[in-house]
């Protein structure tokens, strides 16, 4: 008879027997998962492809012996924000013999303003997806326990109405309803990991264009590399 009863209730059982706003409650939570989980995948997936693209473009950036920065870039693809950067650079280089240019503080300051642009862009590209996966991981908690909570009023109307009220009669509806505070838990979880994974890698990967920036500026204003004889070494930190 105690077996019969357990087999009664579970996952099954409670989604046959929940309301319209179970229902509801439900699809919000498949919906936060599904955008979670697809952006968890996309954004890892193009991580990767842009890791793998700037350390090829840096290696063949710095092992270069030419000092001219457009022989440098000749056949590179501006796929990824290290060739963007680059390939500003080489733009703002040919608009240097402008008149508005010197009108607005050199070519020095013109050179810093479009890297700072190039830079800001990516910045903001960075942060695709974030708050979506910040909200999925704040809110979805609290709407799995809005859905347990409305679960157990369900159940203990019918309770009430059926008249029996004893714990082998309460102790099912109650836990199908804890069901949802599992779910608001299975969707937060990869939902808040993912968030600090990715500003984690934000952070990491802005710091490596600035620097990078600050090389090129560099080679621009104070090296002279664009019309320098000489070779210019790579960094110690990008050999």
């Amino acid at each position: 008879m105690g077996s019969q009863i357990v087999e009664g209730f579970g996952v099954a059982h409670f989604l046959s027997q929940t309301d319209l706003v179970g229902r509801l409650v439900l699809l919000v939570l498949l919906l936060l998962s599904l955008a979670s989980w697809y952006l968890i995948v996309t954004r890892s997936l193009a991580g990767l492809v842009a890791q793998r693209r700037a350390q090829a473009f840096l290696a063949r950036f710095w092992r270069s012996g030419s000092s001219d920065l457009g022989h440098r870039l000749q056949g590179e693809q501006c796929n990824h924000a290290f060739a963007r950067l680059a390939a500003e650079g080489l733009d703002a280089l040919a608009d240097s013999g402008g008149v508005s240019l010197a009108a607005a503080g050199g070519f020095a300051e013109y050179l810093s303003r479009r890297l700072n642009h190039v830079i800001d862009d990516e910045a903001a590209a960075a942060e695709y997806g974030l708050t979506v996966l910040a909200s999925a991981a704040s809110a979805a908690p609290y709407i799995g326990l809005f859905g347990t909570v409305w679960g157990i009023y369900h159940a203990l109307v019918q309770i009430g109405l059926s008249g029996q009220g004893t714990l082998d009669k309460v102790a099912g509806p109650v836990g199908e309803a804890l069901i949802m505070t599992a779910l608001g838990l299975a969707v937060a979880i990869p939902a808040v990991l993912a968030h600090n994974a990715f500003n984690r890698r934000n952070r990491l990967w802005l710091a490596r264009l600035e620097g990078f920036a600050h090389e090129l500026y560099v080679l621009l204003t104070v090296k002279g590399v664009a019309t320098s004889s000489v070779a210019v070494q790579a960094p110690a930190s990008a050999r």
